[in-house]
């Protein structure tokens, strides 16, 4: 088994020497050319410098009512597999105007993270999207970012709908010649997109015409306002296309006919993709000096020179060890600019294989479901799963999932209806619908002209590891920097009590930062400087505001289509059940008595097991491990790593060099945690013993996140109760600082415990949602349980998820 694990993580980390080998061995015989060389190196240099990262969001459901939750979990790729090292995430709640309405900042842990909006009951009703990112993608074009666009309604307005409908007669029609030009007297395909006046597909039939008004191609849609026709072009001929819809007629001109360059066709067979290309003329020599370059992810994956003297001009790629993406083939001249593009699909059957089975259902009040969902044996994987009332909350019929996005749409120009059906099954007709998607979307990731000549991105957000503190110290009243001056810290976080202490050195510009913070809600920061010659009297110290705390109304990319009208019986008793729902929660905030629960134990709890239990939540309260209780004891290492030698078994921890202590369990390194967010060894390295109020060691079993199989060691702070003496902070200034926002646990009854809660109604429409579902090592399954409401009648089931190697999964169930 591991030797096959090794092969699946492998898949992904662009070591693609079969791709190259035949290719290679082919034009060994040919010289090296400086522009040849010069374009796979901008492209090598810019992924080490641009890497891409890109966030998915899953939401328990398409959309919502006033008083409700929000729940989602966010999935971070770098490069195609998960972020490791990303660490924070932002989300917000924009309406229609820009404005930002809610927001969130998350701690991103082994490429993933979860929260939940909770929208106001007088939030104004209509369309929002959500929008999710990194400050790293904010350096590059915004339609990188992720966003979905939502629907909001007041649940007092009966059914109700914002938004407008489907009206207007106008429509458009763009054509797209294959590799980018009509050539002259080269036969090639055009491909075309019909779209109405909100952008959604139109069907559309027409002929093209010539000069002479003679018919010489068809126009007729095959698949969501999309088709295509062949064309061999004539030189000094004009083209037009009269088309008609169910809108109207209109008449367009086809783009204008070149007498030079080159055509380029793609035939992709699946297991090989063919190109072909044909200059213009055969005699001229700028044709003999050409090549042909395909890049998947940033990364050349194949190349080729092209020489048409000698009749090479055409081959294919093999795509036996490329994952499911787009390819983008372009053709480049001596002089190293593009002459022709085309975007392919790599279509495999590489996706997460996830199989819900041994299900039990019932769909009786409060009765309880139990679902078994089967993962791979083979890699670690991250879970989540909404599972929803089916009647009440219908499914969006522009569904976007996790294939679709972060293999698709987040790489591409221009709007694709309903983009998840393209990756449903793996039959010819969707594959050929998908190749029309390649032919009229263009790529947007990055412009070869651009790179080429050294047009770059303004990096003006760098990659974040952790929360950041950073400002200048200045001096007589602001005139002058405190250049290579020291300023101490005191940090108090108020939600535990928990204290920590910093020291910073400025620059010669006085500027300071202490970066690689790790806390939630909200931190207090005592700072003075620290000048032992006292030469310094008047220090000033000012805090640059993070680009986040702003409440700058944001452009939207992405324009807010009308959305899709929902029957008028679903919709009106979808809003009448977030009503009462709504009624309930008030009625349980208005009388805290019916959340109380008193759990009485005759065994009297160790204080070691009391402590465990108010540190650890979630996958770290249940995980296997050795738990070391340090709230009264009195270590005498100095440091985390110096206590932790020799008390756990197997594991091997060398403080040889206190400053970078190396730990080894299992063949490879236990990821690391500070009040459960992600963390790393020099954070936890230059925490005092003294501080720590808990450590939590748990068995390579631990599957948080994607940390790999060699456990995790666990780090609490002392907090409220355990604190020693309070820290006097007389004689330093304070600033308040934000952190990450506390994730709101999900409420889900168990009805087999008698409560007084119980006696509420329940009208709960997501009945179950786990951001973090765990699956069982030994067995590769996991357990989904959950109670159903008091009408519900059929769930919707949806489950998406990531592997450690990048791969991705989806899978929906009705029952």
């Amino acid at each position: 088994m591991q030797s096959v694990k090794s092969k699946k993580r492998n898949r992904l980390k662009w070591l693609l020497p079969v791709c190259l080998m035949g290719i290679t061995a082919a034009l060994a015989f040919y010289p090296a050319d400086e522009w040849q060389d010069k374009i796979t190196q901008t492209l090598e240099q810019y992924s080490k410098r641009f890497p891409q990262e890109k966030v998915y969001l899953q939401l328990d459901k398409d959309y919502y009512a006033a008083g409700e939750t929000l729940w989602f979990k966010a999935y971070v790729m770098l490069q195609g597999q998960p972020s490791l090292s990303a660490t924070n995430l932002y989300v917000e709640l924009v309406d229609k105007s820009g404005n930002v309405a809610l927001k969130k900042i998350l701690s991103i842990g082994g490429g993933t993270a979860s929260g939940a909006f909770e929208i106001p009951e007088l939030v104004k009703a209509g369309q929002y999207q959500v929008r999710a990112y990194t400050a790293w993608m904010l350096n590059f074009d915004a339609e990188f970012l992720y966003y979905k666009n939502i629907e909001i309604f007041d649940p007092s307005k009966n059914a109700v709908q914002p938004g407008g409908s489907k009206t207007g007669n106008d429509f458009a029609v763009q054509f797209f010649p294959e590799g980018g030009n009509l050539i002259s007297g080269i036969a090639g395909r055009v491909a075309f997109k019909a779209i109405d006046q909100n952008g959604f597909p139109q069907d559309v039939n027409g002929i093209v015409q010539n000069l002479k008004g003679e018919t010489v191609a068809l126009v007729k849609t095959t698949h969501d306002g999309m088709g295509m026709f062949d064309l061999t072009p004539i030189a000094g001929e004009t083209y037009k296309a009269l088309v008609q819809t169910s809108k109207g007629q209109k008449t367009v001109l086809l783009p204008l006919v070149k007498t030079a360059g080159v055509g380029l066709k793609i035939f992709n067979k699946g297991t090989r993709v063919f190109y072909q290309t044909i200059p213009a003329t055969k005699d001229n020599p700028v044709y003999n000096n050409m090549m042909i370059v395909a890049q998947m992810q940033q990364h050349i994956v194949y190349k080729a020179k092209l020489n048409a003297a000698e009749g090479q001009m055409s081959g294919f790629v093999p795509t036996k060890d490329l994952p499911s993406g787009i390819i983008q083939f372009t053709i480049f001249n001596s002089e190293g600019l593009p002459m022709a593009e085309r975007l392919a699909f790599v279509r495999k059957a590489d996706a997460l294989p996830l199989v819900i089975q041994n299900t039990t259902i019932n769909n009786q009040p409060r009765q309880r479901n139990v679902l078994e969902l089967k993962v791979p044996d083979t890699l670690l994987t991250s879970l989540s799963v909404s599972i929803t009332d089916a009647d009440q909350v219908v499914k969006d019929e522009d569904e976007n999932n996790i294939l679709s996005n972060l293999l698709l749409t987040s790489d591409i120009k221009g709007y694709i209806a309903n983009p998840s059906q393209y990756f449903k099954d793996m039959e010819p007709a969707t594959l050929s619908n998908l190749d029309l998607i390649m032919m009229t979307n263009g790529w947007r990731r990055f412009s070869w002209e651009k790179i080429l000549h050294n047009y770059l991105p303004d990096i003006k957000y760098h990659y974040e590891q952790g929360l950041l503190l950073k400002g200048v110290a200045t001096i007589n009243k602001g005139t002058t920097p405190m250049a290579n001056g020291k300023i101490d810290f005191i940090l108090k976080q108020p939600i535990d009590t928990s204290t920590a202490f910093s020291s910073v050195t400025t620059n010669d510009k006085g500027e300071f930062a202490v970066d690689r913070l790790q806390f939630v809600d909200t931190i207090n920061v005592f700072y003075r400087a620290n000048d032992p010659n006292k030469t310094w009297k008047d220090v000033d110290v000012k805090f640059d505001p993070h680009f986040f705390d702003k409440n700058t109304p944001v452009t939207l990319p992405y324009p807010f289509r009308e959305p899709a009208v929902i029957d008028n019986t679903v919709l009106r008793s979808f809003l009448s059940t977030v009503a009462e729902s709504n009624a309930v929660n008030k009625s349980i905030a208005q009388k805290p008595i019916f959340l109380q629960e008193v759990n009485v134990r005759e065994k009297r709890l160790r204080r070691a097991q009391n402590t465990q239990d108010r540190y650890t939540t979630g996958m770290f309260a249940a995980g296997d491990g050795y738990g070391f209780d340090l709230t009264h004891d009195e270590p005498s290492a100095f440091t985390i790593f110096q206590y932790l030698q020799s008390k756990v078994a197997g594991l091997t921890i060398n403080t040889t060099d206190v400053s970078k202590p190396a730990l080894l369990w299992r063949g490879g390194s236990p990821v690391l945690f500070l009040n459960e967010m992600p963390s790393d060894i020099n954070m936890l390295n230059n925490i005092s013993i003294s501080d720590v109020a808990y450590i939590k060691v748990l068995r390579p079993t631990f599957v948080g996140g994607f940390g790999g199989s060699s456990g995790a060691i666990a780090v609490y702070l002392r907090r409220g109760g355990d604190s020693k003496a309070d820290v006097d902070t007389r004689g330093f200034d304070k600033y308040r600082k934000n952190g990450y926002n506390i994730v709101k646990e999900f409420y889900a009854p168990d009805y087999t415990v008698r409560k007084d809660i119980h006696i509420l109604q329940d009208k709960r429409l997501t009945l179950y949602w786990n951001p973090n579902l765990i699956a069982d090592t030994l067995t590769h399954t996991a357990k989904i349980s959950f109670y159903n409401n008091d009408f519900t009648r059929r769930f919707r089931v949806v489950i998406e998820g990531m592997g450690e190697d990048g791969t991705l999964g989806h899978v929906e169930q009705l029952y």
